[in-house]
C-alpha cells in the first residue's frame, strides 16, 4: 500500500494528505489549547485525515489516515469518536469505532459527517472492491462507508461500504468532507478518475469527478452514484478538492488544487486552481452544467492551488484559502464575490496573504464562520514552525481584515501540523486536529492530536 507523506510542492504527486456552529468570539491576545487526545498509534489511531464534527451530544467524531488493527503496520486507518468528561478538567475518553482493513475502505482521506440520526459518513482514498492499479498492485479505488450507532450505548457500530469507486468514469481517490442536501443526497469528489485528462499518470487515471449518491429508494436496497461532473485538466479545473458547498437552489460549489489558467505551472501539473459552481439541471434527469469562473493566477496578486473548499454566506460570497501565491507568496485567504450590475464575472479580494512569518504561512484548512461574519482558520509555519490557528475580523467599514493570531503550536506534545478545518463548539471554543505531535511515540513526528482553543 502506497504511504502518503505531506510536501508543500508535491500535494498531488502520489497521494495527498489531506457546519460550523457560528458564535462570536471575545477579543484577546492568545487564547488557551488544551490536546483533548494524543494518537498512539499501533492498535490505537494515528494521523488524523481531517478535522472532526460535533453530534447532539456533544460527543465528537473523526477519522485517521493510519491506525488500528486489521492491517499490518501503520495500519489502513480508523474511525473515532471522543467522548467528554462528565466534570470539567478530567480526561475525554476515545473509543475506536472501526478499523478498517482493505477490502472494506483503506486510509480515510477526509472527516465525517453526522446525520441527524447520528449516522457517520466519510470516505477512504483506497481500498474496496474496485481494481485500480498503482506500481503494480491492485490498492482499491476507495470507498463512501456509514457506520450506524449501536441501538444500545456500548454495543458495537455497524459499518457498510455506501458506494464502492470503480476507477474508470465514476471516479477514484474520493477525499475531503462530505456534503448533505436537504432530500438527503450525498456529494463530494474524487482527486481521480472520471474518464478525461491526464493527471499524473501512470500512477493515476484522470482528472477527478465530482459526485452524488441518492439514497436507497427501498429499505436494503443500494444507493445509486451519479457523477456530476468530469474535470479534462484544462480550463475547468482538475483534481477536487472535496468540502463542497451547496446554496439555496441546489447549485454545487468548491475548488481545484489544478487546471484552470494554462500558462500557470505548479509542481507537474498545468494550472493552479480554480474555483468552480456545477449548477443542477432545468429539468429531472439532465445534465449538470459546469463553470470554472475563477482561475488562479499563484501571482503576487492572486493565489494559487486551493486545497481546502469553500465556505457561503448570506450574501453568496465564497471565502477559502490557497496553498501559495499571493503577494506574500505563501497562500492567501481570499473572497469571491458573485457577479453584480452589469459585470459577469466573479471578483475576487486577497483579506490575507501569509508570508511563513510568525504568523503562519501555506494554509490547506479551510474557513469557518463566527455570527459576527468573522474568519477562523489554520495555517502551517508560524513563530515556532508547527502551525497557527488565526482569526481575520470582519471590517466595520473600508475592506481591511485585521489578523490575529489565537494559538502558535509548539510541535510537542499540543500538537504540529494543523491542516484540517476548525469547528465550534457551543459556546465559542475552537476544535480540529493536528497531523503530528502529541505524546504517541510510534509514529515518525508523534502520532497527531485533537485539540480544543478557548479564548
Amino acid at each position: 500500500m502506497i504511504r502518503k507523506q505531506w510536501s508543500r510542492s508535491a500535494t498531488y504527486t502520489l497521494a495527498r494528505v489531506i457546519v460550523v456552529v457560528a458564535l462570536v468570539s471575545s477579543a484577546s491576545a492568545e487564547w488557551k489549547e488544551k490536546v483533548l487526545y494524543s494518537f498512539q498509534g499501533g492498535s490505537d489511531a494515528a494521523t488524523p485525515a481531517g478535522g472532526v464534527a460535533f453530534d447532539n451530544k456533544g460527543n465528537l467524531y473523526g477519522a485517521t489516515t493510519d491506525g488500528g488493527s486489521a492491517c499490518p503496520s501503520p495500519g489502513c486507518g480508523t474511525v473515532f469518536q471522543l467522548t467528554p468528561p462528565a466534570k470539567k478538567g478530567e480526561a475525554w475518553t476515545e473509543t475506536i469505532l472501526y478499523g478498517f482493513s482493505g477490502n472494506d475502505g483503506s486510509q480515510p482521506a477526509g472527516s465525517v459527517i453526522v446525520d441527524a440520526k447520528g449516522n457517520l459518513y466519510g470516505t477512504t482514498a483506497y481500498g474496496g472492491s474496485g481494481t485500480c492499479i498503482l506500481l503494480g498492485s491492485n490498492v482499491g479505488c476507495g470507498i463512501v462507508y456509514e457506520l450506524s450507532p449501536p441501538p444500545q450505548q456500548g454495543g458495537k457500530w455497524t459499518y457498510s461500504a455506501v458506494y464502492n469507486f470503480l476507477g474508470g468514469k465514476d471516479g477514484q481517490y474520493p477525499s475531503g468532507d462530505l456534503v448533505f442536501d436537504g432530500a438527503g443526497n450525498l456529494y463530494g469528489a474524487t482527486v481521480y478518475g472520471g474518464g478525461y485528462g491526464t493527471c499524473n499518470a501512470p500512477y493515476f487515471q484522470f482528472c477527478g469527478t465530482v459526485f452524488e449518491l441518492s439514497p436507497p429508494k427501498k429499505k436494503d436496497g443500494n444507493w445509486e452514484e451519479k457523477v456530476l461532473h468530469s474535470f479534462k485538466s484544462g480550463k475547468d479545473g482538475a483534481n477536487p478538492n472535496g468540502g463542497l458547498v451547496i446554496d439555496s437552489k441546489g447549485a454545487i460549489y468548491g475548488t481545484t488544487y489544478a487546471g484552470g489558467d494554462q500558462k500557470c505551472k505548479s509542481d507537474a501539473s498545468v494550472g493552479c486552481g480554480t474555483a468552480f459552481e456545477i449548477e443542477p439541471p432545468a429539468k429531472q434527469g439532465g445534465a449538470w452544467t459546469e463553470k470554472a469562473f475563477h482561475h488562479f493566477a499563484r501571482s503576487s496578486s492572486d493565489g494559487g492551488n486551493p486545497s481546502a473548499g469553500l465556505i457561503l454566506d448570506s450574501k453568496h460570497n465564497l471565502y477559502g484559502t490557497t496553498l501559495n501565491g499571493g503577494p506574500g507568496q505563501y497562500g492567501t485567504a481570499f473572497r469571491l464575490a458573485p457577479p453584480s450590475g452589469k459585470s459577469n464575472s466573479w471578483t475576487e479580494s486577497i483579506l490575507y496573504a501569509f508570508n511563513d512569518d510568525r504568523y503562519g504561512g501555506d494554509p490547506t484548512a479551510g474557513l469557518i464562520f463566527d455570527t459576527a461574519g468573522n474568519l477562523y482558520g489554520a495555517a502551517l509555519g508560524g513563530g515556532t514552525h508547527r502551525g497557527v490557528i488565526f482569526r481575520l475580523k470582519a471590517p466595520k467599514h473600508g475592506s481591511s481584515w485585521p489578523r490575529a493570531i489565537l494559538y502558535n503550536f509548539t510541535g510537542s506534545t499540543d500538537g504540529n501540523h494543523p491542516t484540517a478545518s476548525l469547528v465550534f463548539d457551543g459556546t465559542g471554543n475552537l476544535y480540529s486536529t493536528t497531523v503530528w505531535g502529541g505524546t504517541g511515540q510510534s509514529c515518525q513526528g508523534a502520532c497527531g492530536t485533537v485539540f480544543e482553543v478557548e479564548p
